[in-house]
């Protein structure tokens, strides 16, 4: 695989995190996320691949393990507010003093300066800051957020991995790692670039909800069917919305108005609502199926894993627990990403194999076990 003998020291966090921690797992790298102690169930979704190790980081014992877990690491992914790991004396500069190859990222909320560096947020926050959100919603609704997927994971945990892969491949150079400022605010805005310079071409205005692509035009659009399922319509290009009026049985030239007719977009949206809601999802599949008019269905999680295209391409995999999981992307054709199907791993069921890698005796981790500076969690048998 492609990260194989790297490792990473991940501290447990949430989503973003443990995101850029699972796709650099799934392409090979060794990841050691590290737990708390004395804690009863892991709030991480994201564990597929790698091992937990429980210290608690107050006590002396506990971050000296952590710093000898650390000391040969080749990444660090931390999730606190900024000056948290400065207070427990593992800041960079403690940490690459030791360890001057080691790559150091850190996953902030708002980054790592400025007035609002240690202020609290959630997705929602961090894409209201960025600007995307104020582009997102229906026209006379509220902006509304999807989920949280654009600053936890694609403005993120991605980016975060993204920086990560390249700071390793300039250290084959220098020799030397880096500090990683990967904060979600500016991850979003980033991943939103087209946004920003493509503000000429009316794909998504500051008018929210009226524009090609933010559900303003008729034909990028969901629409529900006769049995309460939707569609998806994205027939953009003229060659397409004419494949897909064929599809409803219209035509341009004598049922409708001019496809870029801003004015008559609402009035041909409630055509084609009227159209969709007399066939089933499957009816309509069957009848824009190897076209080229831009419609597919809208699939459920368990939908998706199941359609044909989706088990070609191999795009789900199925766990331990027998629940479908996305396998890793992209796929590369030599060295691809290769994913445990094993489930979440137990807090602290690696943390005497980690210990004894760096040299503990069997000894010392009773001993820190016994302090309480380290747990060692229950294996339970294929999750």
């Amino acid at each position: 695989m492609a990260l194989k003998g790297v490792k990473v020291i991940e501290i447990a966090g949430l989503a973003p995190a443990p995101h850029a921690g699972m796709i650099l797992a799934d392409f090979g790298a060794k990841v050691i996320r590290v737990d708390r102690v004395q804690q009863m169930l892991a709030s991480d979704r994201l564990a597929r691949g790698k091992l937990s190790v429980a210290l608690d980081l107050k006590m002396p014992e506990g971050l000296e393990a952590f710093k000898r877990v650390s000391k040969d690491a080749d990444v660090l992914i931390e999730p606190f507010r900024p000056g948290v790991m400065e207070r427990m004396g593992l800041g960079p500069a403690i940490m690459m003093k030791e360890n001057p190859r080691l790559i150091y990222a850190r996953l902030s909320g708002f980054g790592q300066d400025g007035p609002w560096n240690k202020m609290a947020g959630h997705d929602i926050n961090y894409v209201s800051m960025s600007g995307v959100l104020s582009l997102l919603g229906r026209k006379g609704e509220n902006p509304a957020p999807p989920l949280n997927l654009i600053a936890d994971f694609a403005g993120g945990g991605l980016m975060c991995a993204m920086g990560i892969l390249m700071a390793l491949f300039e250290r084959t150079k220098s020799g030397l790692g880096q500090v990683i400022d990967a904060n979600l605010v500016s991850g979003t805005a980033y991943v939103s670039s087209w946004l920003w310079m493509g503000r000429d071409l009316g794909v998504c205005g500051e008018d929210r909800g009226s524009n090609l692509l933010d559900t303003g035009a008729p034909f990028y659009e969901t629409y529900r069917t006769l049995d309460g399922k939707f569609m998806a319509v994205g027939a953009l290009e003229p060659q397409f919305y004419m494949q897909f009026l064929q599809g409803l049985g219209l035509s341009e030239d004598n049922d409708l108005p001019f496809q870029m007719s801003k004015e008559d977009w609402p009035h041909m949206k409630q055509t084609f609502a009227r159209i969709f809601v007399t066939k089933t999802q499957a009816e309509w599949t069957r009848i824009f199926s190897n076209t080229d008019a831009c419609v597919t269905p809208v699939l459920t999680r368990d939908e998706a894993a199941e359609h044909p295209q989706n088990k070609v391409m191999g795009n789900f995999l199925k766990n331990t627990k027998g629940a479908h999981e996305p396998t890793p992307a992209p796929i590369l054709s030599r060295t691809p990403a290769m994913p445990t199907s094993m489930a979440q791993p137990e807090i602290g069921q690696d943390t005497q194999t980690v210990l004894a890698e760096v040299g503990y005796s069997q000894e010392d981790i009773e001993k820190l076990i016994a302090s309480g500076a380290a747990e060692i969690g229950q294996v339970s048998s294929k999750l």
